[in-house]
């Protein structure tokens, strides 16, 4: 009788927690599909900003705009982590985290050991991870996610482009999922600072284009917009795939307490008639007993 209390007990919980599973999957949903909308509005324009602007690089001539294409010998990093401020989202947060690892020890490792490179984490679990194995990282802005809007991404943005300019940081790099589909994140390392050219061709030359009032006038709002827009971009991304990542990790979950919950049952019918079938047995061997005392 305990054995089936105990299966009970469990049937309880795991019907609980498939409607905990099944509720968070609809929320994820919901929201995934408001995400995924932003970053497909503004994924052509931010890739477009890119493209032109990464092809000027051989008609600035301006000290001022120069500062952002060249390339100077790396002393300082910067590595902008974009990960989730909650976790329930399958791997989501794990591969940013290995990611930085990897990227930190391939290609800045002994910048690293002298304490020159700065983790500046957008997203708790990300800032969670790498501190508790001894990483030192900047958590000034590790909540910003929370009510993302362009104006609050701009002005961390605009943050990073001073240090830059004024030569505190030599390079910028950020880590982030960029969204393909619900299913499908794709673990991105991008180098906001300097600026390298892409390779895309809708955007042969610098001297393809007409300025007005003057090219510098264009290029000072140009370069810090395009920058500032990459970096939203890549949260929007991150948003986007968070969203879609629970939402498959829900579905799964919800799945798997439906499986869970029908081994059970059958378990707990299994345990049920056995209890059945003894009972019948010491009836009738009861009655057997009866008869042969009489």
């Amino acid at each position: 009788m305990s054995n089936q209390k105990e299966i009970r007990a469990r049937i309880s919980s795991t019907i609980s927690t498939q409607q905990i599973t099944k509720a968070m999957k609809l929320v994820s949903a919901t929201k995934l599909r408001k995400a995924s909308e932003a970053i497909m509005r503004m994924r052509p324009y931010a890739m477009k900003l890119q493209g032109i602007m990464s092809n000027l690089q051989e008609s600035v001539d301006d000290d001022k705009l120069a500062v952002y294409f060249k390339q100077r010998e790396v002393k300082k990093v910067a590595l902008v982590v974009i990960s989730s401020d909650r976790g329930l989202c399958g791997a989501f947060n794990a591969n940013v985290y290995k990611q930085v690892r990897r990227v930190i020890d391939e290609k800045y490792k002994d910048l690293h050991a002298a304490g020159n490179v700065e983790i500046i984490c957008v997203g708790k679990k990300a800032a969670e991870s790498l501190g508790r194995v001894g990483y030192k990282v900047n958590t000034e802005y590790m909540s910003m996610l929370n009510g993302l809007t362009a104006d609050n991404s701009f002005d961390f943005s605009e943050t990073l482009l001073k240090r830059f300019r004024a030569g505190e940081i030599d390079k910028l790099e950020v880590v982030y999922n960029q969204f393909k589909n619900a299913a499908t994140q794709i673990l991105t390392t991008d180098t906001l600072l300097p600026v390298t050219p892409t390779d895309d061709s809708s955007d042969q030359a610098g001297s393809d284009y007409l300025f007005e009032p003057n090219k510098v006038a264009i290029l000072e709002d140009l370069i810090p917009r395009s920058l500032k827009t990459h970096m939203y971009r890549a949260m929007l991304d991150s948003l986007a795939s968070e969203h879609g990542a629970r939402m498959v990790a829900m579905d799964k979950a919800t799945e798997n307490a439906g499986e869970l919950l029908s081994s059970l049952r059958l378990a707990y019918n299994q345990a049920r008639q056995a209890a059945i079938t003894r009972e019948i047995s010491e009836i009738v061997g009861g009655v057997a007993a009866l008869e042969d005392a009489g």
